[in-house]
Formats: structure tokens, sequence, C-alpha cells
């Protein structure tokens, strides 16, 4: 009896628990003329990521992505349905109907290809009318062959660039794709769509091939959507409408103004700049109690059901380690999260006993407070303070300032660790700091959130920090963590977007050994890349960080190629320096010999000495050859169980007991840790 009224205790805290947490962000649903798209705000009730039966939840969609007739389950869901939804509900039911509730996979297949029209069907080719062959900035690059990789790179965009149908205005009911009115240049591989940070770096490059008209088509394209449903989403496909990405566009139309100074665009759209802002701030942050004061600051946070569409069946299989249906909801939610945040996934969203180890069922991605965001959203509020300011809007400008300036201190109170040097995630369900090594750590040097009066302190200490963690240790770029979870934004991949914060934020320091290090850590990526690209004539989406010139691996899906962030990234870099910048990694000399270093100037800034940094390189070559021998020699292959869901693929995985263990292959690098710990 005790033991029963124990546990219907533990039911009510429970459930008391949910709906705190259902009641911080719930949804509605604004309709549109062609297609209802969800718009997360409050209320208490989970919705599916989408209303369509189709393409976001219901029968058809379990049926048909738990047949696996695709390698990717992103595949079905980007598909055109050849007659109207009502019809093919009907035709399914049918179907469903003549095989006794029980499809093969051959009836679900042919179902597919007789009712759907293939992936990508949506758009007609493309070429951008403002691509030109030669853009300027390629006569500012001294090196012949970088010169040559940077217009190479310029070609792409022809090879990205997407233009809808004129059919997907008329009938978008039919579509999966959420219409633009204007062309766009796309990250590749996969991605069909637009996709919203990643469209930073990608505009970065644009801005570089002066395709002007492009740029200003796509900024267009994403106020018009922040019109129709009050924020951008993750992608351009509606079962991306309930999660948004981190938020890049004010930087976007920053980068565009100082370009063109297309002034008239920004007064015409200034007012949507501030609805997405508004979206934020109204959907997306929380109250944090620090030292007796609470302080406003943001998080991810997604909390619409079900399974992700676009991974359907990865994530209903990987759900079934819980027992609940409540369980499983808190689950998918955190699987959308993490992937609102850009970083899907990563051990970053674990929490395990207050750490940060575990597997994707530890994902607590909506109890983080994530240092990146909220430096771009201080970054945003001067951004619009600065851009009321250029319209007249005085009295705004001065409440955009009063926001960023709250922002700041709430950063400086939560995230910053003097003791650290850095400014670190904080843990708002166990109200600890997470201490581990990330990129983002220093972002706020790029966004100037910390107080600049003490500019040169902050700067001292962030350059300890990265020189306890040895950033130039790894030859292909600075590894997203540490961790070595087989999750893509782990170890040992390198993102191009978190080269660019760390670059810039050192290169935004004024501090001169700073900047020498942004320089070298430029360099090292664009040779990665030059070198990448020389032997495959690819760009990846990401690179090796242990291997100059190595594609990444591990995640959902295989190393997608195109890739737009990182084209645009490295025409940045290549036109930064691209006076100093060489294609190759010869060892020069005199400008060793004749550079001059105050010892003691150096260790009052803490920077990260070049030469030692060289010496430790040269080491890791050495170690890393010695390792590689080891495991050639002792390494076998084996399988094993191991608890927990990995996102690697698995194509010969069977549905099957899945609650208790899952099926995992490791990789050599993991039984090299293995042997290192016995």
């Amino acid at each position: 009896m005790l033991r029963e009224k124990t546990s219907n205790t533990l039911r009510l805290i429970s459930t008391a628990c949910c709906l705190i947490i259902v009641m911080q962000e719930a949804h509605v649903i604004a309709a549109t003329s062609k297609e209802e798209i969800a718009v997360p705000s409050k209320t208490t009730e989970h919705i599916p990521p989408c209303s369509s039966d189709i393409y976001c939840h219901g029968e058809l969609l379990h049926t048909i992505q738990m047949a696996s007739i695709y390698q990717d389950s992103k595949t079905f869901v980007d598909m055109k349905m050849k007659q109207a939804a009502p019809e093919t509900l009907a035709l399914f039911r049918k179907m469903m109907h003549e095989t006794h509730e029980s499809p093969t996979r051959e009836d679900v297949e042919r179902f597919v290809t007789e009712n759907f029209e293939p992936a990508g069907s949506e758009f007609e080719d493309f070429v951008p009318m403002d691509w030109r062959k030669e853009p300027k900035f390629l006569r500012k690059i001294h090196d012949v062959e970088l010169r040559k990789f940077a217009s190479d790179l310029n070609d792409i965009w022809k090879l990205l660039g997407r233009k809808m149908k004129e059919d997907v205005r008329i009938n978008e009911h039919l579509y999966s794709i959420i219409y633009v009115p204007n062309p766009v240049i796309v990250p590749g591989g996969r991605f069909r769509e637009f996709y919203y940070w990643d469209s930073y770096w990608i505009i970065k490059g644009l801005l570089l091939s002066e395709m002007y008209t492009t740029v200003r088509g796509m900024l267009t394209n994403f106020v018009s959507i922040v019109d129709k449903i009050g924020f951008i989403p993750n992608g351009g496909r509606i079962y991306y409408t309930m999660r948004s990405q981190p938020p890049m566009l004010l930087p976007m139309v920053k980068v565009y103004l100082d370009a063109t100074n297309d002034y008239s665009w920004l007064k015409e759209n200034l007012w949507l700049l501030e609805k997405e802002f508004d979206f934020w701030m109204t959907n997306r942050t929380v109250e944090v109690e620090k030292d007796g004061r609470n302080y406003t600051l943001a998080r991810y946070c997604e909390n619409s059901n079900g399974p992700r569409p676009e991974s359907y069946s990865e994530d209903y299989m990987t759900s079934q380690s819980f027992r609940t249906n409540e369980e499983k909801d808190n689950y998918y939610m955190e699987l959308k999260t993490a992937a609102e945040s850009g970083w899907d996934f990563s051990s970053r969203w674990f929490i395990t006993n207050g750490t940060n180890k575990g597997n994707l069922t530890n994902l607590k991605t909506r109890y983080i407070i994530p240092v990146d965001l909220n430096a771009i959203i201080y970054r945003n509020a001067v951004l619009l303070a600065e851009f009321n300011e250029l319209m007249g809007n005085i009295t705004k400008a001065a409440e955009y300032r009063r926001i960023a300036e709250a922002w700041k201190l709430a950063v400086d109170a939560v995230l910053w660790h003097e003791e650290v040097g850095a400014w670190l995630d904080y843990d708002i369900l166990n109200a600890i700091k997470r201490d581990y090594f990330y990129p983002s750590n220093v972002l706020p040097l790029w966004t100037n959130c910390f107080d600049v009066t003490k500019r040169e302190h902050y700067v001292a200490r962030v350059l300890k920090y990265l020189e306890k963690y040895q950033i130039m240790l790894n030859l292909g770029g600075i590894p997203a963590t540490l961790e070595h979870s087989g999750e893509q934004w782990d170890y040992p991949n390198a993102w191009p977007p978190l080269q660019y914060f760390v670059i810039m934020s050192l290169d935004n320091s004024g501090d001169a050994w700073a900047q020498r290090l942004a320089f070298e850590l430029s360099e090292r990526w664009v040779r990665s890349n030059f070198k990448a690209f020389n032997v495959t004539h690819c760009m990846y989406e990401k690179y090796d960080a242990t291997v100059s010139g190595g594609g990444g691996t591990g995640g959902e899906y295989e190393v997608q190629l195109g890739f737009g962030w990182s084209n645009g990234l490295v025409m940045d870099l290549i036109d930064k320096y691209g006076d100093r910048l060489t294609a190759d990694n010869r060892f020069e000399l005199d400008s060793v010999v004749n550079e001059k270093v105050d010892e003691q100037t150096l260790s009052a800034a803490g920077s990260v000495s070049t030469a030692g940094q060289m010496m430790t390189g040269f080491l890791a070559i050495i170690i890393s050859i010695a390792a590689g021998f080891i495991g050639m020699v002792m390494y076998k292959r084996r399988h094993y169980y191991v608890p927990g869901p990995s996102t690697t693929p698995n194509n010969n995985r069977k549905v099957g007991s899945f609650v208790d263990d899952v099926y995992r292959k490791h990789i050599a690098y993991t039984e090299l840790k293995d042997m290192s710990n016995d």
C-alpha cells in the first residue's frame, strides 16, 4: 500500500514538472492561405511539428518512414504529392485495407512511387543572373594557387543556386517546401532548401562574389517568412516550422548594408527584423538566479511532439529505450531543441549527474544556457539600436541599447568565470557551470559582449584559456569538443562556423598576439580546405581536426558536399589575409628570425607561443604516427552492445528488442582509448 502511494506521489510530481516545462513555451497554429504553419507561443498543449498529416505526423508518415524505403529519412518528406492531401490519404487507407494493415516494404515503396514525385522536383535549373567569373576580390590574393582556389569556389555558387518552379507558388499545399519569391543559394548535398544560420557564411561569400541581387533576394525571403510565421525556421520546409536556428539574420543584414549601403531595404524591413528579435525574447528566454539576483538569458527550446519528420525512423527507434510516452515526448523535444542549436548532435547538450557524459538519451538542451546564443542576442540588440538610429528612431534605439546593456551584465554575471578565463555554458537543471572546452566559449569577444573598458584583461585570460587547451595541436582545425562520443558535433570534427567564431573573436580583440593567432588559425584552415579540394574537387560540410585535408565523420548522415558555409568562410579568410596567405606550409625562416618578442609582455598577455605551438604540433605528429602504428598492429574489429543509442548509420539494424541495448560499431580511436584505459 505504501509503495502504491509513493508511486502515485512520484507520478503527480512528474506530471507537475512536465506541466511547468510545457507552460514555459507552447504553441498556436497560424493559418496561411496555402498551408497551416505552427508558430511557437504560449499555451499548455504540445502539437506536431506542423499541421500536415502527410509530412509532419500521422499514420501515413509513420508507415512510410518505418518501412525505410530510402537510406535517408529526409528523402520522403521532401517529395511532392501528386494529388492533394485528402486524396493521398484516401489512397493510403485503400492500400492499408488491401494489405490487411500490414503492408510489405514493396507495398509501401509502390505506394510512394505512384503518389509522390521525386525529392527536389520543386526546383528548376537556375544560374544566378548576377554571378560573375572574376569578382574584384580575386585581384587582392597574392598567392597564385589560392587565387585559383578562390575562383573555383566562386564557380560553385552556380551549382548551389535554386529557384522554385511557379507551380510551388500556385500549389504550395502539395509540397513540404516553404515558398519564397526569390532564388536562394543552398548548402548542398541532402540540404536542398535554405538553412538559417548557414546563410550567414553563404552571404559573406556571395558579397565577395559581388552577387548583391542574390543576397538582397535571400534577405527578402527571410523577412517574408518572418512576416508569415513570426520567425525564421531551421530550414525551408514546413516540418521545420516549430524550431529556429542561431539568430544570424541581423548580422546578415549588417554585412549586406556594409557592402551596399542599401538603406532603402532596411527602411522597408526594419519592423520585421524587430519582429524576429521579439520572437527570441518572448519564446526563448528564462530567468536565471545568480548570487541572489535574477537575470534574463536565452536558451534553445522546441516543444512539439513526435519524432523529427526528416529523421523519423531514427528518432522513433532510439526512443524505444524509454518506457513511457511522456519520456519519449520529452526525448523528441530534446532532439528538436538540439537541432535548433545547430549543434545536432553533441555531448555539449548531454547532462548526466551534472556532467557532459552519456549519449543521445541524455540530451537536456532545454536546460542549458549557451554562451554563443546569448552573445549573438546581445549583438542583435546592438544592431537594432544602430539600425533604428540610422532610421531616426531615437527612442527605439535607446530601448535596444538598454536591452543590450542588461544582456551584457547577465552574460558577465552568469557565464563569465574569472578562474577559468572564459565564458561557460550554464546548467540550470543543476545550477552549475559546464566547464568543458567549446570554441563557442570565446564568442563574446567577437560580439563585444563584455566590459570593453577591461578588454586587455579579458583577452589575456582568454588567451591563457586557449593555450591551456592547446588549440593549435590539431592540424585540421579546432574541434567542436574534446569528447569522443561519435556524434558529429564532437571530436574530431571541425566545423566552419566554429573556426569563424574563434578567428573573428581573436581578431576583434585588438591584441597583436591574439590577431597573430587568428591568422595562424586561418592559415591552417584554408590550407586544410585547399588540400581536400585538390584531391576531391569538393568542399565538405565539416572536416577532421586531426588531419589536414580530411573530411569529417560521425552523426546521422554521410559527410555532405557542396558546401555553402565552407565556401563562404574560406573566401572570407582568403580575402582578409590574401596579402600573406600561402597555399603551402613552407617554413619562412626569415620571419621567425626577425621577429622580436618581449617575453614579459607575452607572459602578461597570457598569449599562445607560436614556437611552442610548432613544437607541440611536431610532437603531436610523432605521437599520432606511433598511435596509428599501434592501432594497425593491435586493433581488431569487434561489434558489441553498449547502452543507449547512437546516430551512427547502421543500415543492417533490425527492428526488435531495442529497449535495453543498442547495437553499435565502435571505431578505431575508441578501441585505442579502451586499450589505454585497460
